[in-house]
């Protein structure tokens, strides 16, 4: 027993395929998975076995396409009316909150830069302390003490 041609099996079983992406997807994106499902069945068809029934081979690959096709919409962006207004990727960062910053400014050096390499760049204790040339405990000493600083400084529940 042979295959048909793939082109009579797309003419047979297209509107099956269709009706099972439908269901699953509605209307709107069904063709996607359509689509996708007669490529992936392209691809193997020509290993497939003769005996294989066909319908059921195609509507498991419809499923899975059809999933894939609703993954991938749930990740998709979606469309907003207006934007959001956002600073310049160079803009000055004490323009979002002067406050802030002038705290941070009053810490001494290395404190400030402790603080701004554990707090804000994740850097681990360690590689703090390769960075400003001390241990790694007083390196986790200034971020701690520059933190309990910021705090007396730049006070929570501000009025």
């Amino acid at each position: 027993m042979r295959l048909p041609p793939f082109e009579e099996v797309v003419a047979e079983y297209g509107p099956m395929v269709l009706r099972v992406c439908r269901a699953v997807l509605g209307p709107t994106d069904a063709a996607d998975a359509w689509s996708e499902t007669f490529l992936s069945a392209l691809r193997a068809y020509s290993d497939l076995d003769p005996n294989t029934n066909i319908e059921a081979w195609l509507v498991t690959i419809a499923h899975r396409r059809a999933i894939d096709v609703g993954r991938a919409l749930t990740r998709a962006p979606v469309p907003a009316e207006s934007l959001p207004e956002r600073a310049a990727p160079n803009a000055d960062p004490a323009g979002y909150d002067p406050d802030l910053w002038e705290a941070l400014a009053a810490l001494p050096p290395k404190q400030r830069q402790a603080v701004a390499y554990h707090y804000l760049a994740g850097l681990p204790h360690a590689e703090i302390a390769a960075l400003l040339g001390n241990s790694t405990d007083a390196a986790r000493r200034a971020a701690a003490d520059g933190l309990r600083t910021l705090r007396k400084l730049y006070p929570k529940d501000r009025t």
